[in-house]
C-alpha cells in the first residue's frame, strides 16, 4: 500500500509540472520577443546643421514643406517616379491628377517643385534622416535652420533681392518670395555657403539646378504657382510659426501621421510604441528602424540605402533612386510655367 501511495505522488506531481510548464515557457516566450528599449542617439547641433544645409535658405513655407514631406519618404519616391511619367501633364490638368493621389499633403505640394522633390528621391538616404530628426528632434531642427541663416547672413550672403525677400523678426530670419505669385529656389553649395566650410553630408548627391559651385547664390527660373491655388495642398496652405518651432498647415501646427520612423519620445518601454508605432510602407513594403552609417550619422529609416542614394528597396520597380534621369537641370516639367529673373549674389 505504501509504494502504491508512493507511485500516485510520483504521478500526480508529473501532471503538474505537465500542466504547468506550456504556461512557464509561453512567458518566456512571450519575455524573449518583447523588443527592447530603442536607444538611438539624437543627433547633435552640428549634425543637425549639416542636415538642414542644404534646406536652409529656401523660402520658409518650401522649408515647411520639404520637413513635412520627408517624414514621407516612400511617398517622395512615388511621387517623382509619378511626375516623371506624367510630363505631359501641366498646369491645372497636373493639379487634378495630383489633386486624386494618395500622398501627404506635403509630397502634393512638392509636386510644384519638381527639381526639390527630385533630389529629395536622389538623395534619398538624407531625405529619410531629416525626416526622422523632424520626427524626434522638430524643435532642434528649427534652431538648425535658424542658426544656418544667421551663419549665412553673417558671411554676407543672406540679402533680399528681387527673388526673395528677406527680413528678420527679433532673432528669426524670415525668408519669403518677392512676389507672392512666383517661388524661387535659391542655387547654392551648403557646404560653402555658410562662411565657414562644414562637411559634406555623407553621400550627399548635388543635384543640377539646385547646385551652384563655388561661394554666393544664384536664381535661376521661378516657379509659378497661380495654377495650385485651387488646391488643399497648395503653396498658400504652408507656413512657419518660428516662436513655437513649428510647421504650420491650414493655419494650425502640422502633425505627420506618416510611422515610416519611429517616434521615440512616445516609445513604451514595456515593450512596444504608443500610437500604434512605425507601420511599414504602403503595399507591403517593410518599415527600418533608425540607425547610424559608417560615417557615425544617423541615417534613418533608409539605412540600407548606399551613399549614392540607390534605393535596393525599390529595386521591384525597375528603376533605382537614380532612375529617370534629370528634369532639365531643375527645369519645371509640370504646370505653372518658368519665369525668368535671376542672376548671382
Amino acid at each position: 500500500m505504501k509504494f502504491i501511495k508512493q507511485l500516485l505522488s510520483l504521478f500526480l506531481s508529473g501532471c503538474l509540472v505537465w500542466v504547468t510548464a506550456p504556461a512557464g515557457f509561453a512567458a518566456q516566450a512571450d519575455q524573449s520577443t518583447q523588443r527592447p528599449a530603442v536607444q538611438a542617439a539624437q543627433q547633435t547641433p552640428d549634425q543637425l546643421q549639416q542636415l538642414v544645409a542644404p534646406i536652409a535658405l529656401y523660402p520658409d513655407a518650401l522649408v515647411a514643406q520639404i520637413l513635412a514631406a520627408a517624414t514621407y519618404p516612400d511617398e517622395v519616391v512615388e511621387a517623382d517616379r509619378w511626375l516623371q511619367q506624367h510630363t505631359d501633364l501641366k498646369g491645372e490638368q497636373l493639379g487634378q491628377e495630383v489633386d486624386k493621389q494618395p500622398w501627404d499633403p506635403s509630397v502634393k505640394a512638392l509636386i510644384e517643385f519638381p527639381s526639390v522633390l527630385a533630389n529629395m528621391d536622389k538623395n534619398l538616404s538624407w531625405t529619410s534622416s531629416l525626416g526622422d530628426a523632424y520626427v524626434n528632434q522638430h524643435e532642434d531642427v528649427m534652431k538648425a535652420v535658424q542658426e544656418m541663416r544667421d551663419r549665412a547672413d553673417k558671411a554676407g550672403n543672406l540679402k533680399s533681392t528681387s527673388q526673395e525677400k528677406v527680413s528678420k523678426q527679433g532673432k528669426t530670419i524670415v525668408i519669403e518670395p518677392a512676389d507672392p505669385e512666383v517661388v524661387y529656389v535659391p542655387e547654392y553649395d551648403p557646404w560653402l555657403i555658410y562662411g565657414e566650410p562644414i562637411g559634406i553630408w555623407p553621400g550627399w548627391y548635388p543635384y543640377p539646378g539646385l547646385y551652384l559651385a563655388g561661394p554666393g547664390i544664384a536664381f535661376g527660373f521661378g516657379f509659378g504657382i497661380g495654377f495650385f491655388h485651387g488646391f488643399g495642398w497648395g503653396w498658400g496652405h504652408w507656413g512657419y510659426d518660428w516662436h513655437h518651432h513649428d510647421v504650420i498647415f491650414n493655419h494650425t501646427r502640422y502633425v505627420s501621421h506618416s510611422r515610416i520612423f519611429v517616434n521615440r519620445n512616445n516609445f513604451n518601454h514595456a515593450g512596444g510604441f504608443h500610437n500604434g508605432g512605425a507601420r511599414g510602407f504602403a503595399g507591403g513594403r517593410h518599415a527600418f528602424a533608425p540607425s547610424h552609417n559608417q560615417f557615425g550619422n544617423h541615417s534613418g529609416a533608409f539605412s540600407g540605402f548606399n551613399h549614392g542614394g540607390v534605393a535596393r528597396g525599390f529595386s521591384s520597380r525597375g528603376q533605382s533612386s537614380f532612375g529617370g534621369g534629370f528634369h532639365g537641370g531643375g527645369g519645371f516639367h509640370g504646370g505653372g510655367g518658368f519665369h525668368g529673373g535671376g542672376g548671382r549674389r
